[in-house]
């Protein structure tokens, strides 16, 4: 059983530990924030690494404004802080494609993650992507923008960012008018794939075809896209989110599954509620989602079969942005504002489902809805260190925690 003397409710400065048959007290690690200034920070997603491979630098965003939807060709910077030069921030670029929750898909690029950084920009009518080389300046656009890159950084998936605009907004991009707009299951909108080394792209799989696919009756009345899409850790199929709404009513979701060329679709999860979602390895998926075995919660489900089996069904009981260590011995996860609007982030152990709850931050009452800032827990690649986004000391900044001492404790 893990307990805590006290807890201050903005982060980690006053929290200790006390475990069961120990004398001793020890002390949480802090949440030592990494952006400086008044201007507002933040990587974006979960599950996404911010740091290089040399762990020299680490991706974030910067704002010039904040509590609001971006306008029309507002941009926001993207840049690195810098370790070796004490952490100052250097600008790569700006660019109008990002939103709160995920900015501009910032990520380190997996065929050369120490120098290769790409973000989602603006080209014209369209949205494309920014390859930077961080080392030697050099730049290179890419005709689509990405969403998730393959484990060996030659493909992404990517969606269209202008329909997400409108049907989740905080995730979308504003600028550029959803061409179906008005079509409930366009043909030539879905998921799609694009080559980083030729620039070429596909559709892959169409959200008419998803609405045809084993298909519900309020399909005809509802709006469809896609969002979440996420390859698996060999590369050879993604998961995916088909989300609906009727007008007046509310958002419904099913899982998919595909081979990474956009065929052998399986629906995995199919009861109107699937939140989010990580892979535990390429065959087993942790996700937030509505079952019949056992309601609304955390499960482990066989990609292959769609077998779904409670995960510590008494302990993690609340939906959060949850992903392992690069070990898959550790869990991190967060949770939403609870009534006095704190935000908790915790480690789960899944070996013998011990969790153990490592800070609690303040969510200003402002910062709701698209504008929202979760904290989107997200591991070095060494899984020693945690990058959290926060609102806490009232101005939306990046944090970093050290748990390196709790993973290697006996707890």
């Amino acid at each position: 059983m893990v307990r805590f003397s006290r807890r201050r409710f903005i982060g980690y400065g006053g929290l200790f530990l006390f475990t069961a048959g120990r004398k001793a007290w020890a002390a949480l690690p802090e949440a030592v924030r990494v952006t400086g200034g008044d201007r507002p920070h933040f990587f974006g997603y979960y599950d996404k690494c911010p740091w290089n491979a040399s762990e020299r630098y680490l991706l974030v965003h910067e704002a010039s404004f904040s509590g609001r939807q971006p306008k029309p060709g507002e941009e926001v910077s993207v840049g690195i802080l810098d370790a070796v030069d004490g952490g100052r921030l250097r600008v790569l670029g700006k660019t109008s494609a990002w939103s709160w929750q995920q900015g501009a898909s910032c990520a380190w690029l997996p065929s050369a993650p120490d120098r290769k950084v790409v973000y989602n920009v603006r080209l014209g009518n369209g949205w494309g992507t920014r390859v930077v080389d961080v080392e030697l300046g050099a730049t290179r656009i890419l005709p689509f923008p990405v969403y998730a890159l393959s484990p060996d950084g030659s493909r992404a998936l990517f969606l269209n960012f202008s329909r997400l605009a409108w049907t989740r907004p905080g995730y979308g991009y504003e600028g550029i008018p959803d061409p179906g707009r008005h079509v409930p299951a366009p043909e030539d909108d879905g998921v799609f794939a694009g080559d980083i080394r030729s620039g070429s792209s596909r559709l892959l799989i169409s959200l008419a075809e998803l609405v045809r696919h084993r298909p519900k009756a309020v399909f005809a009345e509802s709006y469809h896209w896609v969002n979440h899409l996420s390859f698996s850790p060999d590369g050879t199929r993604f998961l995916f989110l088909h989300r609906w709404v009727v007008p007046g009513s509310g958002r419904r979701s099913r899982l998919y599954s595909a081979s990474a060329d956009g065929k052998n679709l399986r629906l995995l999860l199919d009861h109107d509620l699937v939140s989010h979602f990580c892979w535990r390895d390429s065959r087993t998926v942790l996700v937030w989602a509505r079952h019949p075995n056992a309601g609304d919660r955390f499960y482990l489900l066989d990609e292959r079969t769609g077998a779904a089996k409670a995960a510590a069904p008494s302990v993690l009981t609340q939906d959060g942005h949850m992903s392992y260590s690069p070990d898959r011995r550790w869990i991190v996860g967060d949770t939403y504002p609870d009534s006095r609007n704190i935000r908790t982030l915790y480690l789960f152990r899944a070996a013998d489902g011990k969790k153990i709850e490592i800070g609690r931050f303040f969510s200003p009452p402002a910062l709701k809805g698209p504008v929202r800032c979760d904290l989107h827990p997200r591991w070095n690649r060494e899984g020693t260190k945690i990058c959290i986004d926060s609102a806490h000391e009232k101005v939306r900044q990046v944090y970093v925690v050290d748990v390196s001492r709790i993973l290697n404790s006996s707890f």
